[in-house]
């Protein structure tokens, strides 16, 4: 842990997203009982922003979604209630893009967590406060300290916590430092759907606008995990890379979980 600068400086049905006051409804899709937003980078850039910068005081969550996360909440139904009540669902999968095609709606690219993380603090630059949450040992203040030096960030803080629930005493430590350090975004790195229960339930506890679960972003923004090559992100086979460079940790996401629930999508697409 460590405290940096303190100065603030089933078929898939279309769905329109509940808005924030004042902006327009963001359209979306359901996948498996899942609303995906149907936005691009530019979109959830642009909705961070209003959010950080409204002065209402609403903590609000972005789950950045895969076909993993579809998987996951098919045999969870309290993860999908926690994704259903997220803010923003962005689509992190060719696959939910090429879905979301189908519903004709014009996406182009996924949104990916660790590409969203780089965009925004590309285009922000100084203009917020960062709090990273999460990661191995010393990831975050290596992730912290990369994009400061690319561009400029003011790090409001680090965190990385123990591989196990926090206890109270440690809660107490995370809320006070949060108060403390006072950042406008929370970056969540704990994996899904660790992360995204994790945000579901101190969305409430940490007074901070807009808090995001990126997962490997941490690993991938910060040097330690490298992507796959271009040309494969972009056909979405970038899972078939990290499969072969994490076998057994990856193999059962995406050669058990994953296939299931692609043939549930296929049946819910064909109504039967």
């Amino acid at each position: 842990m460590r405290v940096h600068e303190n100065t603030k400086v089933a078929g898939i049905f279309p769905l329109s997203s509940y808005g924030v006051q004042g902006q327009a409804q963001l359209p979306s899709f359901r996948v498996l009982g899942v609303r995906v937003h149907a936005v691009q980078m530019s979109d959830v850039v642009e909705r961070l922003r209003s959010w950080i910068d409204s002065p209402q005081a609403i903590t609000r969550y972005v789950a950045v979604t895969g076909m993993h996360g579809i998987a996951e909440s098919r045999q969870d139904q309290q993860f999908r209630r926690v994704l259903n009540t997220a803010d923003l669902v962005v689509p992190d999968g060719m696959p939910l893009v090429w879905l979301g095609r189908f519903q004709n709606f014009p996406l182009r690219h996924r949104v990916c967590g660790a590409e969203l993380m780089d965009n925004f603090c590309r285009e922000t630059g100084a203009a917020y406060r960062h709090f990273f949450y999460g990661g191995a040992p010393g990831v975050a203040d290596q992730l912290a300290q990369a994009l400061r030096k690319k561009y400029g960030i003011v790090i409001a803080g680090t965190y990385t916590p123990p591989f196990r629930a926090l206890t109270a005493a440690e809660e107490d430590e995370l809320s006070n430092l949060v108060e403390e350090t006072s950042p406008d975004v929370f970056w969540v790195g704990l994996s899904t759907p660790k992360q995204e229960k994790w945000m579901y339930e101190h969305r409430q506890m940490l007074t901070v606008p807009v808090m995001l679960g990126v997962g490997a972003a941490f690993d991938m923004n910060s040097g330690n995990l490298r992507r796959a090559p271009k040309w494969m992100q972009d056909n979405g086979l970038e899972w078939l890379f990290r499969l072969v460079s994490e076998p057994r940790r990856l193999w059962r996401r995406y050669l058990v979980t994953i296939p299931q629930a692609v043939w549930f999508v296929c049946m819910e697409l064909f109504q039967l």
